[in-house]
């Protein structure tokens, strides 16, 4: 990898860090309408795109350790989002799947994501966007980043949920 250039300017993680609360903020506020976390919306995420994954898996994606993972499930399963089902190949363990509802909610959360994107977007050009994607995907992955959901995930002390941004 390349030097720095001193000449570049030195506001860019600045300004990424910005625009990266802003739209973590804003992401927030549009899960809060449906009754959801950020948390919330990434587990469903991941779930609907890897079905049966394990409480132990799942806890490894997010970077958490299990017990901190249980709370999560324990909320969406009692909202009927998710359901624990036992594993036909290791009966010992459960598999987290999506239930109608929770497919259904994963459904409105994509439009919820698009639309999201489309705002924070709209002052670039489809061009602009597309260059800019790439670029943020090179530097996430030069830094070893999950691009699918947030790994530094915390429990809030006072509701026992996972917190943080797993969109």
């Amino acid at each position: 990898m390349d030097s720095p250039d001193p000449s570049r300017s030195k506001r860019t993680a600045f300004l990424l860090s910005q625009l990266g609360a802003l739209a973590s903020a804003r992401f927030a506020e549009r899960t809060r309408e449906l009754g959801l976390t950020p948390s919330d919306a990434g587990v469903l995420r991941l779930l609907g795109r890897t079905p049966g994954l394990s409480q132990r898996s799942l806890a490894d994606r997010l970077g958490a350790v299990p017990s901190r993972v249980v709370p999560l499930i324990d909320s969406l399963e009692t909202r009927g989002l998710v359901a624990r089902v036992r594993s036909r190949a290791d009966r010992r363990n459960y598999e987290l799947r999506l239930t109608a509802e929770g497919t259904k909610a994963l459904g409105t959360l994509r439009g919820v994501a698009e639309r999201h994107e489309a705002e924070l977007l709209a002052p670039l050009t489809r061009e602009e966007s597309a260059q800019l994607e790439s670029l943020l995907s090179r530097l996430a992955s030069a830094h070893a980043l999950d691009t699918e959901l947030h790994r530094d995930m915390s429990v809030d002390r006072t509701t026992r949920r996972v917190t943080g941004d797993a969109s």
